[in-house]
């Protein structure tokens, strides 16, 4: 199975399967001398772990990882580095009576479709229970990055969207919203679709704070086309804009281009419509991008499907799921940005003699 390795110059590659002994993964190209301990990591897995509230499966997960190379002495040694997730609260009971059926909105008939095997333990390596390795990675990552700061929120939950922005309150509510008043009204609508057996989709943003200009490349391997092509291969993402995105297209030049002043003796821009990229290249604006992520499709209402034997068949999904999957997939996109990011960093050394 290819597709399993990310990225060029820092390359990650993850393995493991949701109901499998452990997940873990390997990212290579991390330069020598930086400190690293569990304890970078763990900040993040704490975040993207199951469990946290009433808002999120109730799979205990305590997502503890441990480093099996590529550290001597609290710092990196520029080899491999290995590390390791394990399973602990597995359930594979729970997905018994559905195995032989395809759940909607699910991988199963693709991924059936394309290997003609998959494991149907929550899904296999399809599994969102994977992103755990892309967290622990961009943990790393965000270290290798130094001053560049990444941050994720809800913009929206259904049709309730944020109105006040105060970054002080995104880790203060179960849904990790900027607004406190909107952050109470989607937990209400969350709770009140999980207990009508149902899940709801959203809106998340995520913005990169102090990206220097020069970032990217001018045709192939432009830095918002990796960076979408990061944040879509995210389970349950099925959009991605930066700046004003799909807005564009109902503006004029007049209104969407960015105004270029000097502040202070710099460059500057006096708006950020672009979202910090222009051609494939990082301006040195703040980086935005929003994706836009689907309800869970692990419902307990009634639905039609096919089995593997071609037969029409119904379905009802048991298990713990996620009503609203945007929470926990903050830590997600920021780690999927930070390890775009700090590969175009290092590429970027190969640009020019400095």
């Amino acid at each position: 199975m290819p597709g399993n390795s990310f990225g060029t110059l820092l390359k990650l590659t993850s393995w493991g399967e949701s109901h499998g002994p452990a997940v873990g993964g390997v990212l290579d190209g991390c330069p020598a001398g930086m400190e690293l301990s569990e304890i970078d990591l763990q900040k993040d897995l704490d975040r993207r772990k199951p469990g946290q509230s009433k808002l999120t499966t109730q799979r205990k997960e305590p997502d503890k990882v441990k480093i099996l190379s590529g550290l001597f002495e609290g710092k990196t040694t520029g080899t491999p580095i290995a590390f390791i997730i394990e399973n602990e609260d597995k359930n594979s009971s729970a997905y018994d009576d559905i195995k032989d059926k395809f759940r909607p909105g699910h991988a199963d008939y693709s991924y059936h479709a394309k290997y003609g095997i998959r494991d149907h333990r929550g899904g296999g390596r399809s599994s969102a229970r994977e992103t755990a390795v892309r967290v622990a990675a961009g943990a790393i990552a965000k270290k290798i990055l130094g001053d560049i700061r990444i941050i994720g929120f809800t913009m929206q939950i259904g049709d309730i969207a944020v109105r006040e922005f105060n970054i002080a309150n995104i880790e203060k509510n179960l849904v990790r919203c900027p607004d406190a008043k909107a952050a109470l009204k989607m937990e209400k609508l969350i709770d009140e679709t999980r207990k009508a057996g149902d899940s709801i989709g959203g809106i998340v943003e995520i913005r990169a704070v102090n990206v220097p200009a020069g970032l990217g490349e001018p045709v192939y391997g432009k830095l918002d086309g990796d960076l979408a092509s990061a944040l879509v291969g995210i389970n349950a993402v099925k959009g991605v804009e930066f700046g004003d995105g799909f807005g564009a297209a109902f503006m004029k030049g007049s209104e969407h281009n960015d105004e270029m002043v000097i502040d202070n003796g710099k460059p500057s821009f006096k708006t950020d419509h672009s979202g910090g990229i222009i051609g494939g290249i990082s301006t040195g604006q703040e980086i935005i991008a929003r994706i836009a992520v689907k309800p869970t499709p692990s419902i307990i209402a009634k639905q039609d499907t096919i089995n593997i034997n071609g037969e029409e068949a119904e379905i009802t999904v048991e298990g713990r799921h996620d009503p609203c999957i945007c929470p926990r997939v903050i830590p997600v996109a920021e780690a999927m940005m930070a390890l775009v990011l700090a590969d175009h960093f290092l590429l970027n050394k190969t640009s020019r003699v400095q």
